[in-house]
């Protein structure tokens, strides 16, 4: 079977991953590709072609093999041969950056290692209060209203504070630096939001060289790795861009499973396995480019073209039907596999564990206020997201800062008073009032 472009420049019947449909209903596209082969054709985006693996054993060859294929996307024909355009959405997740997650052997060996090192030093009971600081913050938000998108007021905020107390952001940084990621997660002004993220990162890295402290930007430039300015911002990049959304993604994902009838009676913990195993945050990555044509599993890859690995397809493959039924924790690949595994999945999962904890500990008679089936979810190929996650519950006054603190909470993104400037005339309009984020905030809130 050879799903390779034909010589025409036409492509054999390509999947597209990318609209409405594939959103509402991906597993059909797996199940589809599935009847041909551990692979198939794929369009991930508008003129972006790949194959997706969906099969566990092929996904397990891709991913342990990295002397056959390379996550390096330099190596990618299309992009070098200028077929790829430039403003491809998808682009951003699949361009190379001098980071662990786009380099191969010893450079992808020395950035890993300081990295894992850094990481490793968490402490994930102190991870655990911070989650639930931030918790409190933000439900106090919204609980007297009993109503809430808890997708844009909660899962999505709370990532980003949390990577900016690991990162040992200032208030300033800290605020530019959440308002930037939205942005390029959003796609809003992304080129603007990857220069502003750029700039406030390499603020942060000199500042951490001044002024280090127990913090994972600290960490990395202590590194014996040696990382240069540039490789420290990269590595930040890589895991903000690699945390953030899959969090996002884990703690709505779990809360809705939690809040259907399939889910009705399972502990967090079983209710986060079985969206690891069923809806993963990140349902398809993992970009390889074989080093030459492969046969796999009797699918012909090309040389230097996208193999992407669907972590939701190989986990619905049939032949680990009893580790899904037992839900082996070993067995799915939702962290990936080989030598790129995810190295933060236990600090991520206490995040996403203690932040939807807080939600369920703090909010009375949680409910949908919409049947699950008419959620929407979040277009593109890479991710499993809902749009929007609305709920219902018995409003509750905002005293968790207060009680948590013994201070009351100041709103964020409040406008800071601007007076008017000395010397000018009456009457005339101050300078804009710059607003202070949720991170700004939340350090005035809680004195950190």
């Amino acid at each position: 079977m050879d799903f390779t472009p034909a010589a025409d420049g036409g492509t054999t019947a390509r999947c597209p991953m990318h609209g409405a449909d594939f959103a509402a209903a991906p597993h059909d596209v797996y199940d589809r590709l599935r009847a041909e082969g551990p692979a198939g054709p794929v369009e991930l985006a508008p003129g972006v072609e790949a194959t997706l693996v969906v099969g566990h054993e092929a996904a397990l060859r891709v991913l342990q093999n990295d002397a056959l294929f390379a996550r390096d996307s330099r190596h990618w024909g299309a992009l070098r041969e200028g077929r790829i355009a430039l403003d491809s959405p998808v682009l951003p997740m699949m361009m190379f950056r001098p980071n662990c997650l786009f380099t191969d052997g010893a450079e992808h060996l020395r950035l890993r290692k300081a990295v894992t090192d850094s990481l490793d030093a968490i402490d994930v009971r102190q991870l655990a209060r911070d989650v639930r600081q931030m918790g409190d913050f933000l439900i106090d938000r919204f609980s007297e209203r009993g109503r809430a998108d808890l997708i844009d007021e909660y899962a999505k905020v709370l990532p980003l504070l949390v990577f900016n107390k690991m990162f040992g952001c200032s208030a300033d940084i800290g605020d530019r630096l959440t308002t930037s990621m939205a942005a390029i997660f959003e796609g809003r002004d992304a080129l603007r939001a990857d220069q502003e993220l750029t700039a406030c990162l390499m603020e942060l890295v000199a500042l951490k060289r001044r002024e280090p402290g127990d913090d994972l930007t600290s960490r990395l430039v202590r590194h014996p790795a040696g990382l240069t300015d540039t490789e420290l911002k990269d590595q930040l990049v890589m895991l903000m861009g690699a945390g953030v959304e899959p969090e996002r993604n884990l703690i709505g994902n779990t809360v809705l499973l939690m809040l259907s009838p399939q889910g009705s009676g399972l502990l967090i913990e079983e209710a986060m396995e079985h969206v690891l195993w069923d809806n993963p945050p990140i349902a398809n990555y993992a970009t390889h480019f074989p080093r030459q044509d492969v046969d796999l599993a009797g699918i012909r890859l090309a040389a230097d073209s996208p193999v992407v690995i669907s972590f939701a397809g190989a986990n619905a493959d049939p032949s680990l039907h009893h580790a899904r039924r037992s839900r082996s924790q070993g067995a799915h690949l939702s962290w990936g596999a080989g030598p790129h595994k995810c190295p933060a999945s236990s600090p991520a999962q206490v995040i996403a564990l203690t932040a939807v904890e807080k939600l369920f500990n703090e909010l009375d008679d949680l409910a949908l206020e919409l049947p699950a089936e008419q959620l929407a979810w979040r277009q593109g190929p890479f991710h499993r997201a809902l749009a929007a996650l609305p709920v219902r519950f018995a409003p509750s006054p905002a005293g968790r800062v207060a009680a948590a603190t013994g201070r009351h909470p100041l709103p964020a993104a409040v406008p800071e008073q601007t007076p008017q400037a000395v010397g000018e005339p009456a009457g005339q309009p101050a300078a804009p009032a710059r607003r202070k984020g949720f991170w700004g905030t939340f350090l005035d809130v809680f004195r950190l």
